[in-house]
């Protein structure tokens, strides 16, 4: 059995050295801040995250301002971090951090893990990080960490496998410095133990890894089941009028894009110059069809197609868009919304933002 006084005092000795301390949510270290940090760092990177988290930051310094911005505005502070179901929970574990808990985070487990959006692992993170309270935390570079060191094969997705890495995450995890091992770990996945060609010869638990060991690194953690994605076909019904502006729909708050605006979806292209002409009372030999574009998403590809349509100055247009319920309304493309947008639609609007401007020349 290795010591877990050997791999932490390791651990530690390495960050000091080489561990990353200078990270925007290491300053002013709050709940708040290392939470927000955390969400946003599930599935994404340190780098792509650190302008998001701090654009988010400077409009919204505290979980009371979080709170109560309009959802809208949190959605178009997370555009382009992709996965909105964490934004969306951002927004309401806000809320109720200041409804149930006068705007201050629980300060055990159970109480975290009972917030929106707060799992095992969120919740060790606030605790440890910004709290100093021990707590082990197992996200996706501590999983690869541990895995490779113990030779715990299998997906980590796997419960029996989940429940190994736990075990060593605890096992492991010191009584003193936690916020600094807590850093640590993370840090050595992300810098020496990467997913691709690990860096063995400056991790500083080479020597008793498992994997190194038998030469199999590549091999753990293992590998979710390959299943093939399916892929969807769309076509988006995009409206637009001068002198640039474009019709947009608020989605349902639950499913993909879920409290999203973007141009209204459907299963065919028949079904999408119907509802331009019939919204819009216009002739359906105005509406085109562009060239696809693709998105990846976790669980299926899409191909999307715009079906367009564009209204002069002079059209009236009366009263079916202008007063319909507010999942629906007229957006200006100069410059873009400031609403939640998917990212292929942030992309759409700035082709539509072009050409209208070259419209008005």
């Amino acid at each position: 059995m290795k010591e877990k006084d050997h791999i932490a005092e390791e651990v530690l000795h390495w960050f000091d050295q080489h561990g990353r301390k200078d990270l925007p949510w290491q300053r002013q270290r709050t709940p708040y801040r290392v939470w927000v940090s955390e969400i946003m760092l599930q599935q994404t990177q340190v780098s792509t995250v650190i302008p998001f988290y701090e654009r988010f930051m400077a409009q919204l310094p505290t979980v009371e301002d979080l709170a109560a911005a309009a959802e809208d505005t949190v959605l178009h502070l997370w555009t382009g971090l992709g996965y909105y179901a964490r934004a969306r929970n951002l927004h309401r574990c806000a809320k109720q951090v200041c409804d149930a808990h006068d705007g201050a985070f629980p300060q055990d487990l159970e109480g975290l893990e009972a917030l929106p959006g707060i799992g095992r692992s969120t919740a060790g993170a606030i605790l440890s990080l910004a709290m100093d309270t021990r707590a082990p935390i197992l996200d996706g570079n501590v999983k690869r960490v541990l895995a490779r060191y113990h030779g715990v094969a299998g997906w980590p997705g796997q419960r029996a496998v989940s429940d190994a890495l736990w075990s060593h995450a605890e096992q492991h995890t010191p009584r003193a410095r936690v916020a600094d091992y807590t850093q640590a770990m993370m840090d050595l996945g992300a810098m020496c133990c990467t997913r691709g060609r690990p860096a063995c010869e400056l991790c500083p638990l080479n020597s008793g890894c498992t994997a190194r060991a038998l030469g199999q690194q590549s091999d753990f953690p293992g590998r979710k089941p390959r299943k093939e994605i399916p892929l969807r076909k769309r076509w988006l019904a995009v409206a637009t009028r001068a002198p640039g502006e474009v019709l947009l729909q608020k989605r349902p708050e639950s499913g993909i894009w879920g409290g999203l605006w973007a141009p209204p979806e459907f299963d065919e292209a028949e079904d999408a110059t119907e509802w331009i002409t019939d919204t819009l009372a216009l002739s359906p030999d105005v509406c085109q069809v562009d060239a696809a574009f693709h998105h990846t998403f976790t669980h299926f590809k899409l191909e999307a197609h715009s079906v367009r349509a564009h209204l002069g100055t002079n059209r009236a247009l009366g009263n079916r868009v202008e007063c319909a319920a507010g999942s629906l309304k007229w957006f200006s493309l100069h410059p873009p919304p400031s609403v939640g947008l998917p990212a292929p639609i942030v992309r759409l609007l700035a082709r539509l933002s072009a050409e209208t401007a070259l419209r008005s020349d």
